[in-house]
């Protein structure tokens, strides 16, 4: 996609990646997803804000081109992570005369992981601002949305807000500002659930950072512009806050049909009390849809049958997901079963034992499910159904 113009001398420059389908080797990209860059021509000096993934210079030094530049006076780079700073040493190059502007933090990476020489840098502190003429550029430090070291910047005469990974969504489109909002909520929640929910606390606090900044437009380092910016922040609000939803959420993996058996019965039993059953067939389902699901639910039940006296190796990458990803969960329990014996218990229980949520005695059976094992399901699903009419007020 060529140069867009946001407002008066503010310009996108950054690149779609609409054929994107894996990002960091591990994240799927239905949508594929965008490297945003923008340029900010002040009276008297002019500021480019990030840069793009290496493989997609080439579209951002055209779109350079096109605004017909003499200088760009600095490079502003909020996030050391190659998709925004990758093309820097391109820059440093066609620009010679141009600073890189950025946080001690992120100097200390871009210099270990691009090789950029520090006489390049200019190092600001949280709050400082530099003065293109007639615009304002004032830095916000945002750590922990995702890195240690990222930073905002806050455009002040024309209340922009550049956010970098903070409200991003991974959706290439060659509409520049958000006109789906139900389509860009599901790609937002999948980047938070995938990308921010482990921060969960440090995105409220930079929340409330920015709260009493006058933002019109937030433009974010992936995905589409806000221009109705309730919209994100209040989801943004709502995903991080402590409340959960009467949901459980199952992600399970069967070899020969016991363990899904199981899975069948023990969702009916939660269903007929009202509860919102969410189920994933591991080897089936995309594994961003789960990540989704479990930025709102209250419990998970891990399903796995027994592997080589453990949990299947899929169920074990899909528990050490859940430890990693730290949801707001309240309960989590586990089911399945064996055919000789094994630890699937206390391996998964080992993985998940980080997690701020009460273990519910696990239901593991041997060979396919009987009678007596579908009332310990029962008896499971009881307790489940119990915790949630603790925490879940009745309408």
């Amino acid at each position: 996609m060529s140069m867009q113009k946001i407002k008066e001398n503010i310009y996108f420059v950054g690149a779609i990646d609409w054929d994107r389908k894996l990002f960091d080797e591990l994240i799927s990209l239905p949508d594929g997803t965008s490297y945003n860059s923008y340029l900010i021509k002040g009276s008297e000096k002019t500021a480019l804000l990030d840069s793009v993934d290496p493989p997609m210079y080439g579209t951002l030094a055209g779109n350079l081109k096109e605004l017909d530049l003499s200088s760009i006076d600095y490079i502003i780079s909020h996030h050391a992570e190659q998709d925004h700073s990758g093309s820097l040493p391109e820059l440093v190059k066609a620009y010679p005369e141009s600073r890189i502007v950025t946080n001690d933090r992120c100097k200390s990476m871009l210099v270990d992981l691009l090789l950029i020489p520090e006489s390049r840098f200019l190092v600001v502190e949280d709050g400082d601002t530099i003065s293109l003429g007639d615009k304002t550029l004032q830095f916000i430090f945002t750590p922990w949305v995702h890195w240690p070291e990222t930073m905002s910047t806050y455009l002040k005469e024309d209340k922009i807000l550049f956010s970098c990974d903070f409200f991003g969504s991974h959706y290439a489109s060659s509409e520049l500002f958000v006109r789906d909002e139900k389509k860009i909520y599901n790609a937002a929640k999948r980047y938070y659930a995938e990308i921010m929910m482990p921060f969960r606390t440090n995105i409220i606090k930079n929340l409330d950072k920015i709260k009493d900044l006058d933002i019109e437009i937030i433009a974010p380092s992936h995905g589409q512009l806000y221009d109705k910016i309730d919209f994100i922040v209040n989801a943004y609000k709502e995903w991080s806050s402590d409340k959960v939803k009467n949901e459980v959420i199952i992600p399970y993996i069967s070899m020969h049909g016991s363990t899904e058996k199981m899975v069948e019965y023990f969702k009916e039993s939660l269903i007929r009390s009202g509860i919102t059953v969410k189920v994933f067939h591991l080897t089936e389902s995309d594994i961003g849809e789960l990540a989704m699901a479990l930025v709102d639910a209250a419990t998970v039940v891990i399903a796995t049958p027994t592997v080589l006296a453990g949990p299947h190796p899929n169920m074990v990458y899909a528990a050490y997901l859940v430890k990693a990803l730290r949801p707001k969960l309240k309960f989590i329990s586990i089911i399945g079963s064996y055919g000789w014996g094994g630890k699937t218990v206390d391996i998964l229980s080992d993985i998940i034992s980080t997690l701020k949520a009460e273990i519910i005695e696990p239901v593991i059976i041997k060979g396919y499910p009987k009678e007596a094992d579908f009332q310990m399901l029962d008896k499971l699903a009881e307790r489940i159904i119990n915790r949630h009419r603790e925490i879940f007020v009745e309408d």
